[in-house]
């Protein structure tokens, strides 16, 4: 065992953070259609063991079913819904449900299994056990999110909900920078070039517009001002300003996607300027310029997939390839960022 306590890298520790990661890109994508689909308030309540089982009798589908008919969403909008329309939605939160907790046995379990065999790099036990606070927090996270839409609304509340998924794709990122760590071992040297602050401003201007994405998502924002690249003929949204601060940043339809439009924008410039500036650099490796080349590539790629899903009405499926590709945009950028501060 003293050779795995000597050992500065790990080939199975890195395949079990990205197989994890892969997880946590699997709850993303159902999330997102969850949230699609209406489905997120479906399952009232949070029992984190015994919820792992759905309604195996009638009376339990029925006693289920009552719960839901209690809150304001089935009132306000779905009133009349049959048993067979509710259990269509009932298995999106479920499935979702389900994933969540898959991540969480997927991760403890091999960490202590790893930590007893001490095949763990030393200097990454500590961001281990970070990954698997994250992790506990976003459960945390998704209850108090789905809270927020059971009693005086009939969604969750945007702002929580840009939370649940801004944790999500910040465990993504850490896991899959943490994976490469194990797999490479320590760097030589870490790189005082500016890539590295450019690839990790890159970093923030992705996640800040996947924030924003959240509140369009979470005030319904991509099924209005359906024109582009103007809003309803004009260049300014007309019900942009709300009664308040917070109610314009977080709560007005116009407001939210006005902004993630114009971050869209900033980013895709951002990130075309940095992959010619890459590709014609001196100083970087031939594979951090192919990196940052699909990093902009992917950028391009997603801003045409928001274009093309605002002006669709946001259909599910494209909501979906959206949520996915804004995954992939950040996995790579974090790739990118990793890469070049190394040698």
């Amino acid at each position: 065992m003293t050779s795995f306590l000597r050992s500065d890298r790990s080939r199975p520790v890195a395949i079990w953070l990205f197989a994890v990661a892969a997880l946590v890109l699997a709850m993303v994508v159902v999330g997102g259609a969850t949230r699609l689909t209406d489905s997120g308030l479906s399952i009232t309540q949070w029992k984190p063991v015994t919820g792992a089982v759905p309604p195996l009798s009638q009376a339990d589908w029925q006693a289920e079913f009552g719960r839901y008919r209690q809150i304001p969403q089935y009132r306000l909008t779905n009133a009349g819904m049959s048993l067979d329309q509710f259990k269509s939605i009932y298995w999106w939160e479920w499935a979702h449900r389900l994933l969540g907790r898959l991540v969480g046995v997927a991760f403890a379990a091999p960490l202590v299994f790893f930590l007893i065999r001490q095949q763990i790099p030393r200097r990454l036990i500590w961001r281990c056990g970070l990954l698997l606070l994250l992790g506990g927090l976003q459960g945390l996270v998704g209850w108090w999110m789905v809270a927020s839409g059971l009693a005086g609304r009939v969604s969750v509340a945007p702002e929580r909900l840009a939370v649940h998924l801004g944790l999500a794709f910040a465990l993504l990122g850490a896991l899959v920078w943490t994976a490469l760590d194990a797999w490479t071992g320590q760097a030589r040297q870490i790189l005082p070039s500016p890539w590295g602050r450019r690839a990790l401003g890159l970093i923030g201007l992705i996640y800040l517009q996947i924030l924003l994405g959240a509140l369009v998502a979470g005030n319904d924002a991509g099924l209005v001002y359906n024109d582009w690249p103007l809003m309803n003929g004009a260049l300014f949204p007309r019900d942009y300003a709300g009664p308040g601060f917070w109610a314009t940043v977080a709560h007005s339809q116009g407001a939210v996607q006005l902004h993630h439009r114009l971050l869209a924008y900033g980013l895709t410039l951002a990130a075309v300027a940095m992959g010619v500036g890459a590709w014609r650099s001196r100083y970087l490796a031939e594979d951090s310029k192919l990196l940052a080349m699909a990093v902009s590539g992917a950028v391009i790629v997603q801003a045409l997939l928001g274009i093309a899903t605002l002006m669709a009405g946001t259909p599910i499926w494209l909501g979906i390839l959206h949520q996915l590709t804004a995954a992939v945009v950040l996995t790579l950028a974090v790739i990118f960022a990793w890469r070049v501060r190394r040698v």
